[in-house]
């Protein structure tokens, strides 16, 4: 089995399976996490070249799952997803970026191809994914079979990606193994078998079961819709029999409805005869009726005689009174004003007269203002005389003020030069008391050098102090003369003061001077206008005239007009009159009106008559129509029981087919066909797991694949099951049962073995195995076992390479190329710096 499995392999070199070549992550939460950077960049094709064994290393948190995760073109990151990488999964999760993505090249057939995905975190999530194959040096789209072109959205890529390595869950089932796996011995018997099938090549007898069961589905849908069809036509006939036998005998009904309506015909014909007979006598008493018509037009034309001229003589009234309230308006209008009018001018010349009795105040004024004016502009003049002094006194003052200032300056100075003329004399003095003098050392004597500088200076110090001296003798000479002239000058502010104050006196009176002597032209006004004012007041009167001439005339027009509209009224009323007594004259003359009543009775009958006779025609037509419906209910009712029969038919026939299709859809199932080939693959598949436990592990192991169980009664039942063979122990039991580590490795063997079986089986060949911490739970003898076990599914299945991630130091150390995280992290510090 080994050797015909390395021939097929051998063979088929030449098409190399997928393989990743570059990758760059941007924006990836474990990458900035485990690296502090943005984005990383991978060139595996230069980093890996020929190697077999790539190893991701690096202390925990650096980012390696994160890696591995993305080293292949499906959407998801298969150790952060449950149901073995398939399950639940979000990108946005693990991204922290505005904008992030994802770029991957890789190799698979002898193509090229470059996976470009889009993640956008602002706003609204939205994903764009692009797959490109190199064509001629450049990128294009790729294309799928049916045209539709991969231009960013998520469906078409997950197609094309499908499309070109197959089904994502036999991809990370068979060469990607991911960080917490489940292991096929927690598989369902439908998992199992869903996988085996696709490993088989069985896709297309499931996809022929699957059409199978659909048209299984569609003729039980059919089946259903028959079903009720049939139900509505038993329902009909049931129906339409009751119907028939309650309609009774309809001959009997139509007989007695038409007898019914020849009677109502004969009492339609009486009440018409009866109605002809009265229009006639009312015919030949039309000319009275028109008389008697025109004689009550006549009455009520003068009885609207009589209501015009009263509303006339009433309209024209009350406009005779509104002239005659508007004349009476008019005449107390004209008194009102008058009387006002008075009341102004009595108002206005008592204010004259006020301002008469002013006249002796403004001539005063008027004589004063002048000599008012010349004593402000005296005493202005005082006060400016006084405010020098003030200010010649503010002066002493300063003067005062510095003198005591210099002279307090000049004591400071004199003290001053007092201290240091003591100095120079304490200095001076000690030029007798120096040991050094007269001696070979008085020249380099500091003391002595000292002491004599203080005699130098000496002479200087008494010359300042004599200065100083007459200073202060011609400050304090100063100071005591200028004391001496402000002692004359200590009442000036005093006599400023009351100098402002005269002055404010003076300047008030002017301006009541002013003011009442700018009053002079309205005196000559007053006495001119108090003249006139008597005068008009002379001249209208104490009481207004009671009334014009003009309203006098205007009132014996409006007597003139009632008078007149009097006696119209009372002409008209007369006339009236005569006309009214003529009219009930003649009507009483006239003939009694002709009976309406007896003729509207008549046509009432007439007209009963003729809804009898029309009921009677209806319920004569409700009757044959009734007779029409027994007959079409008795078609109806054939055509009903022919439609139960042949839905009956139909029913037959479906129920036929459906369980044909339905055998046929159960034995393309799961659990048919398929079943069938997944129990001949079994000893295939166990053969290449029991070839990878020999060649790693020794003979110890040996796997055997149960696709049938039997039940309680002894009947086999589908199942799937791996039993593992303990040839130490010599013991055996399901895959389930067995420990921890020894388990990491059988389905480690046994997820290799369904790569291996992939490759020689089915054709379908991928270039690069991927495994992520998967020898955890191994002992250190088991962990090298397991890689030798990695280059034996390397070499048997013609793998280029494989990518796994250990936290075993030795086991990594035992690849060709190891990418260290630690490094790089190190070399992003130390650019950062």
């Amino acid at each position: 089995m080994k050797t015909e499995l390395t021939t097929v392999i051998a063979a088929d070199r030449d098409r190399t399976g997928y393989v990743p070549l570059h990758i760059t992550l941007t924006g990836f939460k474990g990458i900035r996490s485990g690296l502090g950077r943005d984005s990383l960049v991978l060139d595996l094709e230069a980093l890996c070249t020929d190697a077999t064994l790539v190893a991701l290393s690096g202390a925990n948190g650096r980012g390696k799952s994160t890696i591995i995760d993305n080293l292949h073109p499906y959407l998801v990151m298969p150790s952060r997803a449950s149901a073995d990488g398939l399950g639940a999964f979000s990108y946005y999760d693990h991204l922290y970026l505005p904008e992030s993505e994802k770029i991957l090249v890789w190799r698979h057939a002898g193509a090229r191809y470059k996976s470009h995905l889009v993640f956008r975190l602002n706003g609204r999530r939205k994903t764009e994914a692009f797959l490109f194959v190199e064509d001629s040096g450049s990128w294009r789209p790729v294309q799928l079979t049916d045209g539709t072109v991969v231009d960013g959205k998520v469906d078409t890529y997950e197609q094309a990606v499908a499309a070109i390595l197959g089904p994502a869950d036999t991809f990370f089932t068979s060469v990607f193994s991911a960080q917490g796996k489940r292991p096929l011995s927690a598989f369902k018997n439908s998992e199992i078998k869903s996988l085996l099938g696709d490993l088989l090549g069985l896709e297309k007898i499931r996809e022929q079961g699957a059409r199978a069961a659909e048209t299984t589905r569609l003729l039980k849908a059919g089946l259903a819709v028959v079903r009720t069809e049939q139900g509505q036509a038993a329902d009909t006939v049931v129906r339409l029999n009751r119907q028939v036998e309650v309609s009774g005998d309809p001959s009997a009904i139509v007989a007695e409805a038409e007898a019914n309506k020849t009677a109502a015909a004969v009492e339609l014909i009486d009440a018409q005869t009866r109605v002809a007979q009265l229009e006639a006598d009312a015919v030949s008493g039309e000319g009275t009726e028109r008389r008697r018509a025109d004689l009550y037009a006549e009455r009520e034309k003068a009885r609207g005689q009589v209501q015009a001229t009263a509303k006339r003589t009433q309209e024209e009234g009350a406009r005779l009174d509104q002239r005659q309230a508007l004349l009476r308006q008019r005449a107390d209008a004209r008194k009102r004003q008058h009387r006002e009018r008075v009341r102004q001018l009595e108002v206005r010349r008592a204010g004259l007269v006020r301002t008469m009795g002013l006249a002796g105040a403004i001539d005063r004024a008027v004589r004063r203002k002048d000599l008012s004016a010349r004593v402000v502009e005296e005493r202005r003049a005082r006060l400016v005389q006084a405010q020098t002094v003030v200010d010649g006194a503010e002066r002493l003052k300063e003067q005062v003020r510095r003198c005591s200032q210099d002279v307090a300056g000049i004591e400071r100075e004199a003290g001053q030069l007092a201290l240091r003329q003591s100095d120079l004399q304490r200095r001076y003095g000690l030029a007798l008391s120096v040991p050094c003098v007269g001696t070979d050392l008085q020249g380099r004597c500091q003391l002595l050098g000292d002491a004599r500088e203080a005699q130098a200076l000496l002479p200087s110090v008494d010359g300042q102090l004599g200065q100083l001296a007459d200073r202060k003798r011609d400050a304090l000479a100063h100071k005591a003369e200028a004391e001496s002239v402000l002692g004359h000058l200590s009442g000036a502010a005093e006599q400023r003061n009351l100098a402002e104050l005269r002055l404010e006196r003076a300047e008030a009176t002017l301006t009541k001077l002013r003011l009442t002597a700018a009053r002079e032209g309205e005196l000559e006004q007053a006495r001119s206008s108090l003249a006139a004012v008597d005068e008009e007041v002379c001249g209208m009167g104490a009481e207004p005239a009671q009334e014009t001439e003009e309203e006098g005339a205007e009132r014996w027009e409006i007597e003139e007009a009632r008078l007149r509209l009097q006696g119209e009224a009372t002409a008209s009323q007369a006339d009236a009159n005569t006309r009214l007594q003529a009219a009930n004259r003649a009507l009483a003359e006239l003939p009694a009106p002709f009976d309406t009543r007896a003729l509207a009775t008549a046509r009432s009958t007439a007209a009963s008559a003729a809804g009898a006779v029309q009921s009677a025609e209806r319920r004569h037509q409700d009757a044959i129509r009734r007779q029409e419906q027994l007959a079409a209910l008795r078609l109806q009712l054939q055509t009903a029981q022919r439609e139960q029969a042949q839905c009956d038919d139909r029913a037959a026939r479906i129920e036929q087919a459906l369980s044909q299709w339905s055998l046929l859809a159960k034995c393309l199932s799961n659990d048919g066909v398929i079943a069938l080939d997944i129990d001949d693959a079994g000893p295939t598949f166990a053969a290449l797991a029991n070839d990878l436990l020999l060649a790693c592990y020794g003979p110890r192991f040996t796997l055997e694949v149960c696709t049938q169980t039997a039940t309680a009664k002894g009947e086999l039942r589908e199942d799937f099951d791996i039993i593992v063979h303990d040839g130490l122990r010599g013991e055996s039991k399901s895959l389930k049962l067995v420990s921890g580590g020894e388990r990491v490795w059988i389905n480690e063997c046994l997820t290799r073995a369904i790569a291996l079986y992939l490759a020689g089986n089915t054709g379908r060949r991928f270039g690069a195995l991927f495994s992520d911490e998967a020898d955890g739970p191994l002992d250190p003898d088991h962990k090298r076992m397991f890689m030798e076990m990695k280059r034996e599914v390397l070499r048997l299945g013609g793998y280029e390479r494989e990518f796994y991630v250990s936290q075993t130091p030795e086991l990594t150390a035992m690849a060709d190329v190891v990418i260290d995280l630690d490094a790089l992290a190190k070399q992003h510090e130390k650019e950062g710096t």
